[in-house]
């Protein structure tokens, strides 16, 4: 499981594509786009592209009603339900009855879910929402304290929103939903839920629910639903992942990938090559640019694929937040010249000087100021550099946020560098400031002379001056 990474020696199932996903990506990479997204009249508005992205790929669903959006033929998505995940279920957890948390609800609030609220709280039954974003293994601990967590709507298409369910019923936790006449949940999950529409929900929670009847049939669910079988469905998935895949190998590309942007450091850019000496922040290449480089370069890719690099390559490098933490400034820098092609490009982002924001990271060896990049645009002999510099393109101030303000406000230095050809006057200038004139040639050495042949008589002695 990775976020924004591919592989290319894999099927990758993308979740969460509805954010944005570059099309480009699908040259080198099988992906298989689940969708989870209420699709249809009352369901999200969603960009164009998503919709343009799921009819052109391979595509797996949870809901059936959501294929007619994108596909013509409903035969040919897969339709998978969500099913008990046996890697959440904690054994020994605290039984429902005496769990802190009477109704636990995550998810966005808007009208509304604000009015189904204050329905169920007009009943007496507090409802728990968090005041923050939380996921992952903290919320699941919150989840395994309620006795129920509760699902309720938020478009008007009211599909299940079984995920929810699932990962709820698989931590063992009872599940409370709304249902609604277009509300048609898969096979199982109409025995594993407590279910009431809006004419029962006043008696459900005054009468039914946290009574010692709804928690024995609360168990008698969360074992309902272990037993659950999906195997049928994930065989199905796997058959059209496979063949999805074969598909992908015959038509791919398969010369070794030469990626003309580069990403450095901390930070990931998904189609980009994304380098960085500490395994921490999974890149493709794990490589030190801050040590001299001997190109080309070609290797595989943590993804599994044959990246080649080699001088005048690039057109675009970012740099991030590696500035401050590279021990061999100058090497990186040489290192981006030699990559970069003439009008290649340079970004970078570094904590100015005067800022708190300077030394609060404790990897940082530097900061910056308006003069750090004076070797690299104007006195550029001093780096070893004579044909090529950097120019300034352009150069701004950023606060704590990454946003841009005035220098008042700074707390980091935003700049952007293109590599240029140098020009007559600039060599000119650069030879004035070099001991060997810039590499010009020496006088040619005396040609070796032919040795004296010896007369005859008494032994000569010569000496060369």
């Amino acid at each position: 499981m990775a976020k924004n990474r591919l592989r290319e020696d894999a099927v990758n199932i993308v979740f969460g594509a509805h954010l944005g996903f570059l099309q480009e990506l699908l040259l080198r990479h099988t992906c298989v786009f689940f969708n989870l997204e209420q699709l249809g009249n009352g369901g999200a508005e969603l960009r164009p592209a998503y919709l343009n992205l799921l009819r052109g790929n391979a595509v797996v669903d949870y809901d059936p009603e959501n294929v007619a959006s994108y596909s013509k033929d409903r035969s040919t998505v897969p339709v998978v339900p969500m099913a008990y995940a046996p890697y959440l279920d904690v054994k020994g957890s605290t039984p429902i009855e005496d769990r802190p948390i009477d109704l636990l609800f995550f998810g966005s609030i808007n009208p509304r879910r604000q009015r189904l609220f204050d329905r169920i709280e007009a009943c007496g039954v507090a409802i728990s929402i968090f005041d923050h974003a939380i996921y992952g293994p903290e919320r699941d601990d919150f989840i395994r304290q309620a006795k129920a967590v509760l699902n309720c709507h938020f478009y008007e298409s009211s599909r299940f929103e079984q995920v929810r369910a699932a990962h709820c019923l698989s931590l063992g936790t009872p599940v409370v939903s709304e249902r609604r006449p277009q509300t048609r949940p898969s096979a199982g999950f109409d025995a594993v839920v407590n279910w009431f529409d809006d004419s029962q929900l006043e008696s459900f929670f005054t009468d039914r629910f946290a009574t010692p009847a709804f928690f024995d049939a609360a168990r008698a669910q969360l074992g309902t639903f272990r037993r659950l079988d999906p195997i049928d469905s994930y065989s199905r998935l796997l058959e059209f992942a496979s063949a999805a895949h074969q598909r992908h190998l015959g038509r791919r590309d398969k010369t070794a990938h030469r990626p003309t942007h580069l990403m450095l450091g901390r930070g990931y850019e998904p189609g980009w090559l994304n380098i960085d000496s500490a395994p921490a922040s999974e890149p493709d290449l794990i490589l030190d640019l801050g040590q001299p480089l001997q190109l080309p370069i070609d290797a595989t890719s943590r993804s599994g694929g044959r990246v080649h690099l080699e001088a005048g390559q690039l057109m675009m490098l970012r740099a991030s937040d590696l500035l401050p933490r590279v021990s061999n400034l100058d090497a990186l820098m040489s290192n981006a010249m030699q990559l970069l092609g003439p009008g290649g490009e340079i970004e970078v982002e570094a904590p100015y000087e005067k800022s708190l924001a300077a030394w609060q990271d404790p990897s940082y060896r530097r900061a910056m100021n308006e003069n750090s990049w004076a070797y690299f645009v104007d006195a550029f002999w001093h780096m070893g550099w004579f044909e090529h510099r950097f120019e300034m393109v352009a150069s701004s101030w950023l606060d704590m946020q990454r946003t841009s303000c005035a220098k008042d406000r700074a707390a980091y230095m935003k700049v952007r560098l293109r590599k240029i050809e140098t020009s007559p006057h600039e060599r000119t200038l650069a030879r004035a400031h070099l001991a060997d004139f810039g590499g010009i040639e020496d006088d040619l050495a005396v040609p070796p002379q032919p040795a004296a042949r010896p007369e005859a008589g008494p032994t000569k002695h010569l000496m060369a001056a």
